[in-house]
């Protein structure tokens, strides 16, 4: 059966719109193969398919043709015969981070305001503290996520499966674009993340920030691997290490996190303290950008459920544009405080509540929230436990809404 080429990524699309003929420049960052080049080509040749082809500009520097083009005067120096004078024109590099000071010649076109430009990369060149530096400031920042569930069904809805069965595809392999071209044979779909994995490890983490204990830092990262959704601190990593007779500082682990986190392989999401409305620095959790790595490394989403559950709504929030906090109210945690234009949503997430002890769990720490912000607990349930004001949604329910 024939899958669907791309799927146009809705939410991105309808983001970026509001950008074109801007004078800033369009930044699509993210994890290498979540689809930041198929969203350039959508934007290219869908949204502005009215622009004439020889008014558009597209230029991707992992093409073989172009490996030449490696730094900042040879772009000028190719990109010069291309341009017009009064005519407006629409500019894509893609994957500019190959480029060296690449910045200096998106900056140089920007100064013209009929240059319309749009820029993508992977690795931590494109992070957005290097942005505001590289780019000073004139631009806009979206980073793509792999695709959500309901993306994942649109890729495969060819194959006719019921959402049950599409979700428990999508809770092993993930929601990495590629995917559609296995058809969710999972012994090939499972390779293939492997191999992105360690694609991203060796060239956006290790090779980047030249990382020299290699086997030190992946033992880091199979420990958030683990321990995605759990709650845990720099500190406690050192303890496991020590146990392991392998030492190393507290700094070191931290820097390693935040490599993985430019890199866009994990997310961090740090606890607030809702009663005392502070931002806590200890014991944050951590979450993969696609869960599908999990179990490509050698864990079993399915027997972690209720931790590949988190992650799988983790990303969808952020998705959707929200701002993520883990809630501590006294000694009890919220999972998510959810904020967007300064509106907040409250969830908590569970694989199933069969029993009274594990509902009362679940909405009981609602009882000491005292705003009127809407308040979710998320699980596979079928029936609607809803109860004094706190909403019960089917997490598979949840991610079908088209919610932005």
């Amino acid at each position: 059966m024939e899958n669907k080429t791309y799927v146009n990524r809705i939410r991105y699309v309808d983001k970026l719109k509001q950008f074109i003929d801007k004078p800033v420049i369009k930044v699509l960052t993210g994890m290498r193969r979540v689809g930041k080049s198929t969203l350039l080509t959508i934007i290219k040749d869908e949204i502005l398919s009215n622009i004439p082809e020889e008014n558009k500009i597209y230029l991707n520097f992992e093409n073989i043709e172009l490996f030449g083009i490696n730094e900042a005067g040879k772009l000028l120096e190719y990109i010069k015969p291309l341009l017009k004078k009064n005519e407006k024109q629409y500019i894509f590099f893609d994957e500019i981070q190959l480029v060296n000071d690449w910045e200096k010649v998106v900056n140089g076109l920007r100064l013209d305001e009929n240059y319309d430009i749009y820029i993508t990369g992977s690795n931590s060149t494109l992070i957005s503290g290097d942005l505001a530096t590289l780019l000073a400031g004139r631009y806009v920042e979206f980073e793509i996520q792999p695709f959500t569930f309901n993306e994942f069904i649109e890729v495969f809805e060819s194959l006719g499966l019921s959402n049950e069965e599409y979700f428990n595809n999508y809770i092993r392999v993930g929601g990495m674009p590629f995917l559609k071209y296995f058809n969710l044979d999972e012994m090939p779909s499972l390779k293939y993340l492997s191999d992105v994995y360690n694609t991203v490890l060796i060239k956006d983490v290790l090779r980047y920030n030249n990382v020299r204990d290699v086997d030190l830092f992946e033992r880091i990262l199979t420990y958030i691997l683990e321990n995605i959704g759990n709650t845990f601190s720099a500190n406690s990593i050192k303890k496991y290490l020590k146990s392991e007779d392998r030492k190393i500082s507290v700094d070191t682990i931290l820097n390693y996190l935040e490599y993985c986190r430019n890199a866009f392989i994990i997310k961090k999401v740090s606890r607030y303290d809702a009663a005392g409305k502070k931002i806590l620095s200890v014991d944050e959790k951590y979450y993969l950008t696609d869960h599908g790595f999990r179990q490509a490394k050698g864990f079993s989403n399915t027997k972690d459920i209720e931790r590949t559950l988190e992650n799988i709504v983790c990303i969808e929030l952020i998705s959707r544009g929200y701002n993520l906090k883990i809630g501590k109210v006294k000694d009890k945690e919220i999972d998510f405080i959810a904020e967007k234009d300064g509106a907040l949503c409250y969830y908590q997430i569970s694989y199933l509540m069969e029993n009274e002890d594990t509902r009362e769990r679940e909405f009981g720490i609602y009882n000491l929230i005292e705003d009127n912000f809407p308040k979710y607990v998320l699980s596979m349930d079928k029936i609607d436990f809803s109860r004094d004001g706190v909403i019960h949604k089917n997490i598979i329910d949840f991610l079908l809404e088209s919610s932005f």
